[in-house]
């Protein structure tokens, strides 16, 4: 068996997705034998949501540290990410609205579990329900905001203990890193749940459904292009003042590694690298922001469980309103945030978005099989993203060094 270990997962996942469509049209109907494949895997990782999400949130708000201390980059880099973060999960609100990936589906043949109930959409209840009665109950339910809330709540508990918070930091940095090893071996396990959800959509629900995957395939890739291009050069260009095309030219490598491993955590070294050394960043800067956005920027995340939700939406026949959607841009960039820099982290976050807005859980199962192939795209945008905010924070507060950066531009 060590020869499937040798080859990457996502040439795995890329194969079983053929295999899988091909299986499905030839198998026809009789594939939906196969579809228990799928569901085991996408129970492991609804297991993972509510461990996951606590213990990586917690950890990203106390790796955060003294802000006091932090001064001007602390502040000005959480304001980057969190404006920066808003944008991409509206912007995939808007492709969805607009282009409607999952309208003329017939799901007639899913059958579907219990539809989780939204919260409410009044705005006093809504504010009311963020309050976590009991935690422990919250985590059994997996209630979304409320979990969320009690988590970054616990973070900045941390933060205000000092000296002592740093013990309980060290639990959860620890549990954290657990958490994602855990992912990762409930993530060898893709493989063969895409094959069989793959074979199970293709042999079920026909070509239309493989159709609209493909477009929600384009969507997403869209809508990282869009950020990547669009968003983070007027960023660069308008806030850091430096060239664009020297910013793209000297993080070409992190772009690649990062495209290949869909792991914000395993490209970040070369993130660091070609922040440092091709675009002028200084040690200190890249070091706190890099790493911070590592952990709670996830651009391409957010943009994503916003496109998904929608998608998710259209194909069950759930209608959102105003307030859903503004309930949708905050659970998707902060489930983004608590989602770990490890590929497949996008599919775990799924079950609390969706949950928030009443979308059927079975729109996991529908996506899961093309999630990795739209992962690799949305850890690009991540990536690129933490180095955009590192150069445009490092510009504003004089620990750039602009020669570096115009060097690389004249490569």
């Amino acid at each position: 068996m060590g020869w499937w270990f040798r080859i990457p997962l996502w040439q795995r996942v890329v194969g079983a997705l053929v295999l899988g469509v091909l299986t499905g049209f030839l198998w026809g109907p009789e594939a939906a034998s196969l579809k228990w494949i799928g569901d085991f895997f996408i129970k492991a990782v609804k297991m993972l949501v509510v461990p996951l999400i606590f213990f990586s949130l917690v950890s990203g708000v106390a790796a955060i540290g003294d802000l006091r201390k932090l001064g001007k980059v602390g502040g000005r880099a959480m304001l980057l990410f969190v404006v920066t973060g808003q944008i991409a999960v509206w912007l995939g609100l808007g492709l969805g609205t607009v282009l409607q990936p999952g309208v003329g589906v017939d799901t007639s043949a899913i059958e579907r579990g219990p539809v989780p109930e939204p919260n409410a959409t009044g705005w006093t209840d809504m504010i009311l329900s963020i309050v976590p009665e009991s935690p422990v109950q919250v985590m059994a339910d997996v209630q979304v905001l409320p979990l969320i809330v009690f988590a970054l709540l616990v973070g900045i508990g941390i933060l205000m203990a000092k000296e002592e918070g740093t013990p309980v930091a060290k639990i959860f940095d620890s549990g954290a890193i657990i958490m994602q090893k855990v992912t990762m071996l409930v993530m060898e396990l893709t493989p063969f749940g895409v094959f069989a959800l793959m074979a199970w959509v293709a042999g079920v629900l026909g070509m239309e459904a493989l159709q609209s995957l493909a477009q929600l395939v384009g969507l997403n890739y869209l809508g990282c292009l869009l950020i990547i291009f669009g968003l983070y050069p007027l960023m660069i260009r308008l806030l850091a003042k430096v060239p664009v095309i020297g910013f793209f030219r000297g993080m070409i490598d992190a772009m690649a590694v990062s495209y290949s491993t869909a792991s914000s955590n395993a490209t970040l070294p070369v993130t660091l690298r070609c922040a440092q050394r091709n675009l002028g960043v200084s040690p200190s800067v890249s070091s706190f922001v890099i790493s911070l956005g590592a952990t709670i920027n996830m651009n391409g995340t957010a943009m994503y469980l916003g496109l998904a939700t929608l998608f998710g939406a259209q194909i069950f026949g759930v209608d959102l309103s105003l307030a859903d959607y503004i309930m949708i841009s905050v659970t998707a960039t902060l489930g983004a945030i608590g989602a770990a820099g490890i590929p497949g982290a996008g599919l775990i976050m799924m079950a609390l978005v969706f949950g928030s807005v009443g979308v059927p859980l079975e729109t996991i199962a529908f996506v899961a099989g093309v999630d990795r192939i739209m992962d690799m795209m949305r850890t690009t945008t991540n990536v690129t993203g933490d180095a955009a905010v590192a150069v445009t924070v490092a510009s504003m507060t004089g620990e750039l060094n602009v020669e570096e950066l115009v060097s690389a531009d004249d490569v």
